[in-house]
């Protein structure tokens, strides 16, 4: 990206702003002193980042004006921080603190992010954790639908009348035939527990999983009505292979690091205080 500038008339201005804040070949920002006064350095990869995220922005970049504005938006920024810390400006915003405290975590995050499991840990972690990635059970059922609201006292009466039916008809019997209709439709597959008790209850999709397959049963109650149910086919719950959940085993690995990197992290950072507590007592 800096190439591509040093080619352009921007080169001079680099020049002059090198002279003006420190443009050194330095990683960070940070401060050195020459005698009592602190000088704010503003890196090469400080520059390199306001340009990128202008051009990101802009879809071109920067003019020479445009990126004095943005570098002394930069340093006016850090000069402004630094007063606010020596003022102690921060000790009494619990915001800040957090964020500020939050943002020394992320370093640990970005670490952890970076971090790339081996065939083996993912194994070993998928075995040590098989509940958070055990793969439900599955149903498909078809129904037939009878509006409560609509058939008023005579619904428990015609739902046995039409199972009947239906059980004579065996396999030729369509779902739907002879009930009402169903904003949901009245074929689901594939629908785990979680999505039967969303659209119908909890106590409706517990009855329903244990039914057995291949010919109509109920009435099963849910807050609509009654319904007719024939379940086509059941996929137990399973332990997956890994390939098929490495993503989230992955994620999940990666968290557990990021913790450890924080825990870590803190326990090296703690060691270098010690806590007066305001009782007078000392935690060492």
């Amino acid at each position: 990206m800096l190439k591509r500038l040093l080619r352009e008339p921007l080169l001079h201005f680099l020049v002059l702003g090198g002279l003006l804040f420190g443009l050194y070949g330095l990683e960070n920002d940070g401060a050195a002193s020459v005698g009592e006064k602190p000088i704010i350095v503003v890196s090469r990869g400080s520059v390199e980042h306001l340009i990128s995220l202008w051009e990101r922005q802009s879809g071109r970049l920067p003019t020479p004006q445009e990126l004095q504005g943005l570098i002394g938006n930069r340093v006016r920024e850090e000069v402004l921080y630094r007063e606010a810390i020596a003022m102690g400006l921060d000790r009494d915003d619990s915001v800040l603190r957090r964020r500020l405290a939050q943002k020394l975590e992320f370093i640990t995050s970005d670490i952890s992010a970076q971090a790339e499991p081996t065939q083996s840990q993912l194994q070993e972690w998928l075995d040590d954790h098989p509940q958070d990635f055990r793969l439900p059970a599955r149903i498909d059922f078809e129904q037939v639908y009878l509006n409560a609201d609509r058939r008023g006292e005579q619904v428990r009466q015609q739902a046995q009348e039409l199972l009947e039916t239906l059980e004579g008809k065996g396999a030729e019997a369509l779902p739907g035939a002879g009930g009402d209709r169903f904003m949901a439709g009245f074929r689901f597959k594939d629908a785990t527990s979680v999505d039967v008790a969303q659209l119908f209850g909890d106590a409706f999709a517990q009855a329903l999983f244990r039914l057995p397959e291949g010919s109509w049963q109920g009435p099963l109650e849910s807050g609509y009505g009654l319904h007719l149910v024939r379940i086509g086919r059941k996929t137990p719950a399973r332990q997956p292979e890994l390939e098929v959940v490495r993503g989230r085993v992955v994620a999940a690995w990666r968290e557990a690091q990021r913790r450890q990197l924080n825990a870590a992290f803190y326990r090296g950072l703690r060691q270098r205080y010690r806590v007066v507590v305001e009782t007078g007592e000392t935690d060492t």
